[in-house]
């Protein structure tokens, strides 16, 4: 093996002519500078340097050797150098995935805090729902996804082999139209008094959800309308087509026109998490892209 701070006596050497004129320009002894020397022959098998009297002359190995060492430490120099800048959140990368409720809510205030702390850092952005975005992340096609997972829902996700962080609790909310008979109901009401109603009904995950906590009041929910838009649910709920349940996330995501939102009994939570690996987690733009979406999610929870 070559070694770097071989390399750099060598070319010391060279351009001096002598092991102690070399040991003054790096700043180390006359006989740090031979052990290093013989280290490097060492390692490549042949002699490097003739010694004439006081002086050194490179053999033709030498010359070849110096001859490509500029550039092997003009490449580590440039190497270090954009190693710090990412340790020193000069520079770096990260890629997110989110839901579409996170990326309108959570994600906008966190990469702004991002860019204004860290312009150096960037972040690409892409949706997916959970868990598929788990996926992404385990696979290596992220660096942190933005998941979520229902409080005593069945086969909940594990993530024992995640760093978690926890960003919010967002809870579930009925939509009702404004001329609802409930929409102007203080208080909570229990889901059972919506079993005779039309359902409008959210993404895949959400859908699942629903049923099963209907399911869970004695009644199965008539769902007539089914859409992965939350804009186009409360469109839905607007227009006096029915009714539906969503996270509080994905309601704040959207402007409700001509909708109420009702407060449910028995509460349905699911926990709003940022995942990422044990490894990457050490990696200073990902460790910062947690702790602003962490901000994120302690505003959003204190402003509701």
């Amino acid at each position: 093996m070559i070694e770097a701070r071989h390399l750099r006596v060598l070319r010391a050497v060279a351009s001096t002519g002598s092991f102690s004129a070399a040991g003054r320009e790096l700043g180390c002894t006359q006989p740090a500078v031979s052990q290093q020397m013989k280290a490097l022959e060492s390692s490549v098998g042949t002699p490097l340097l003739v010694r004439t009297g006081r002086e050194m002359r490179l053999t033709q190995a030498g010359e070849a050797l110096v001859r490509h060492a500029a550039g092997i430490i003009a490449g580590l120099t440039a190497a270090e150098e954009e190693v710090a800048a990412i340790a020193g959140l000069r520079a770096g990368r990260v890629r997110l995935v989110s839901f579409p409720s996170g990326s309108s809510t959570l994600v906008p205030t966190a990469l702004a805090a991002l860019r204004a702390a860290h312009p150096g850092t960037r972040v690409s952005l892409e949706e997916a729902e959970p868990p598929k975005s788990v996926e992404l992340l385990r696979e290596g096609d992220c660096d942190v996804a933005l998941a979520f997972r229902y409080e005593g829902a069945a086969g909940a996700e594990e993530w024992d082999d995640l760093v978690v962080r926890p960003l919010l609790t967002d809870r579930l909310v009925a939509l009702v139209p404004e001329g609802h008979r409930l929409a102007r109901t203080e208080g909570a009401v229990g889901i059972g008094e919506l079993a005779r109603e039309s359902w409008i009904a959210g993404c895949p995950r959400c859908r699942g959800q629903l049923v099963e906590v209907c399911e869970g009041a004695g009644f199965s929910p008539r769902i007539d309308f089914a859409t992965d838009d939350y804009p186009a649910v409360v469109g839905l709920v607007g227009a006096g087509l029915g009714v539906a349940v969503l996270p509080q996330l994905a309601v704040e995501s959207v402007r409700p026109r001509g909708v109420r939102t009702v407060t449910l009994e028995p509460a349905v939570r699911r926990e709003i998490v940022a995942l990422t690996l044990p490894d990457l987690a050490q990696v200073p733009a990902v460790t910062a892209t947690l702790d602003e979406l962490a901000r994120a999610g302690a505003r959003q929870s204190a402003t509701r």
